[in-house]
């Protein structure tokens, strides 16, 4: 008896992502932070909306390593590059 392959009951099989829509901003401010523990940025436009940001604990850093000036600086790097 032959086998009948298996019917597909989900879809098409295309799976559909969403793009990450960039914005170009010629200008924007860096709000900062910095705790005992951890240091927040978040970048903004002008009118003050959050584009992007970013965190020591975020950008990879874990305990004691991320109230280090280093971590600080990682973080703001991300929330830049994002």
């Amino acid at each position: 008896m032959p086998r009948t392959p298996a019917k597909r009951t989900a879809g098409s099989g295309r799976r559909t992502t969403t793009r990450k829509v960039t914005k170009n901003i010629p200008y924007g401010q860096a709000h900062i932070y910095a705790t005992f523990n951890n240091t927040i940025i978040s970048m903004t436009d002008q009118s003050g909306n959050v584009i992007s940001w970013a965190s020591a604990g975020t950008s990879g850093f874990k305990g004691s390593r991320k109230s280090t000036p280093y971590a600080a600086r990682v973080a703001a790097q991300t929330a830049a590059e994002a």
